[in-house]
C-alpha cells in the first residue's frame, strides 16, 4: 500500500464515495482540491482505496479449517444463494456457527480473511455474497458497490437469515449461531437480531440501526462496535441506545477513540490496528460467553 497518509478530510470524502453518498465525479473533483506538487488526484485515489493484498491474515490452505465455496437456499430471498463455508479440522462433537455479513460492496477478500479468523478459532464459519445471483463479487469494490445498490435490500437481509438456519441445521453445528457485520453487514446484523428470535449473538461493526419499533424483538446480546469519528452511523445511536434501555435490552456499546468507520478493515488507510485487534478480541470473548 502507498505510504501516502491521507488527512481526515480525504478520508471523509471516501467515506461519502463508499456508501453512494458522493459520486465517483464529484469525488474526483473535491479529492483533487487536496493534490499538490508530486501528488496526482491518481496517486490519492489509490491511497484511499483497499489493497486486497494485505488480506491475508490467515492463510487460504490453513490447516485449521476446511473451505470451500458452497450454493444455499434462500426462499424469501434469492432463492439461490451462495457463500463461502469453513469447517474447523479438529473439532470433537458439534460446534456453534458464525455468519460474517459483508460491507456494501460483496464478498471481498477482506471479508474471506475474516470469516478465516472466525474459523480458526474453532467456530462452523459462512460468509454470505449478496451478489452471487449477480455472478458474485466481481473483482473489486467499485463494480461490487453497483451492483449491490441493484439488490433489493429486504430480500438480501432474508438471504443472510437463511444463512443463520444454514448453520442452525447442519448435521455439524450445535445449532447455537452468531453473526458479525461491519457497515451494511452491521446495519444487517442489528436487523438479524431484532427479526430471529433463535439468533443467539450479534456484533454489529458501525453499523445503523434497525427500525426502532423492532428494538422490542430483539432477543440475542449485541456487541456494539462504533468508530468515534464516524458522524454518520452515530447520529443514530443515542435513538438506538434509548429504545434497547426501554425494552430491557442485553447490549454492550464500545466507542473507539479517534477511529473511523470501517477502522477494522486492514486493507485500507482507514484501518486503526489499536481499535482494531481490542475490538476482535472483544468480539471473541463474546461469541466465546454466548455461543458456548
Amino acid at each position: 500500500m502507498t505510504k501516502i497518509k491521507p488527512t481526515q478530510d480525504m478520508l471523509d470524502l471516501y467515506d461519502l464515495y463508499a456508501h453512494g453518498l458522493m459520486g465517483r465525479r464529484d469525488f474526483v473533483r473535491k479529492l483533487g482540491g487536496y493534490a499538490v506538487a508530486g501528488l496526482s488526484v491518481g496517486t490519492l485515489m489509490q491511497a484511499l482505496m483497499p489493497d486486497y493484498a494485505l488480506a491475508n491474515q490467515v492463510g487460504e490452505d490453513d490447516a485449521r479449517f476446511t473451505a470451500t465455496d458452497i450454493e444455499y437456499a434462500s426462499p424469501d430471498g434469492a432463492g439461490t444463494m451462495g457463500g463461502y463455508f469453513l469447517r474447523p479440522t479438529k473439532a470433537t462433537g458439534k460446534v456453534p456457527g458464525v455468519v460474517v455479513i459483508h460491507e456494501n460492496r460483496g464478498l471481498n477478500p477482506y471479508i474471506r480473511d475474516v470469516a478465516r479468523r472466525v474459523a480458526i478459532e474453532g467456530y462452523m464459519v459462512l460468509a454470505p455474497d449478496a451478489l452471487y445471483p449477480s455472478g458474485g463479487y466481481p473483482g473489486n469494490d467499485d463494480d461490487g458497490r453497483v451492483l449491490q445498490r441493484q439488490r433489493d435490500r429486504d430480500e438480501m437481509t432474508e438471504d443472510f437469515a437463511a444463512a443463520i438456519r444454514y448453520l442452525q441445521g447442519h448435521e455439524g453445528s450445535s445449532g447455537k449461531v452468531g453473526c458479525v457485520g461491519f457497515c451494511f453487514g452491521g446495519s444487517v446484523s442489528n436487523k438479524l437480531a431484532a427479526s430471529m428470535p433463535d439468533l443467539a449473538a450479534a456484533v454489529p461493526f458501525y453499523g445503523s440501526a434497525p427500525a426502532l419499533e423492532d428494538v422490542p424483538n430483539i432477543h440475542a446480546p449485541l456487541l456494539i462496535h462504533l468508530a468515534e469519528l464516524d458522524k454518520r452511523v452515530n447520529a443514530g445511536w443515542p435513538n438506538y441506545e434509548a429504545a434497547l434501555k426501554a425494552a430491557g435490552k442485553e447490549y454492550q456499546m464500545h466507542m473507539y477513540a479517534a477511529a473511523n468507520h470501517g477502522f477494522h478493515n486492514d486493507t485500507t488507510q482507514r484501518y486503526d490496528a489499536d481499535a482494531a485487534e481490542l475490538a476482535w478480541s472483544r468480539t471473541l470473548e463474546f461469541f466465546r460467553k454466548n455461543l458456548h
